[in-house]
């Protein structure tokens, strides 16, 4: 007698270091313009399973965990900042930021390639 198939529920596998995996941190910085804390939720899976990862997802994971520390210095740099000249600017160049590398994080990977300099601080 088989045993029975077990059925895969939605999301099964996202938080293992995938191609999915990758994706959902990446759209969870997108959120982390607005809502700092999936910025954190972000980081810490990608520490999590950097080590885990093959290849070519490693070098979006190294990305993604600079992504995420230079963030915390702009946004850092845009609060202290705010009590001087207005908060918006520092704002605005941190969500900016944010998006673009997150943006070319998640065409990068939609393309089943690695990052071409992961390391870098800029795009």
């Amino acid at each position: 007698m088989s045993e029975p198939t077990r059925k895969s529920r939605f999301g099964e596998g996202w938080m293992d270091p995938t191609r999915n995996n990758i994706i959902l941190i990446y759209i969870l910085f997108l959120i982390g313009g607005f809502i700092l804390v999936t910025c954190v939720i972000a980081a810490l899976s990608a520490m999590t399973n950097q080590e885990k990862a093959e290849g070519w997802l490693k070098t979006h994971y190294t990305w993604a965990i600079r992504t995420f520390w230079v963030a915390v210095v702009i946004a850092a740099a845009a609060y202290a900042s705010s009590f001087v000249v207005s908060g918006y600017y520092g704002y605005t160049v941190y969500v900016a930021w944010l998006f673009l590398r997150a943006g070319i994080g998640l065409v990068t990977v939609k393309q089943s390639k690695p990052m071409a300099r992961p390391t870098s601080l800029f795009v």
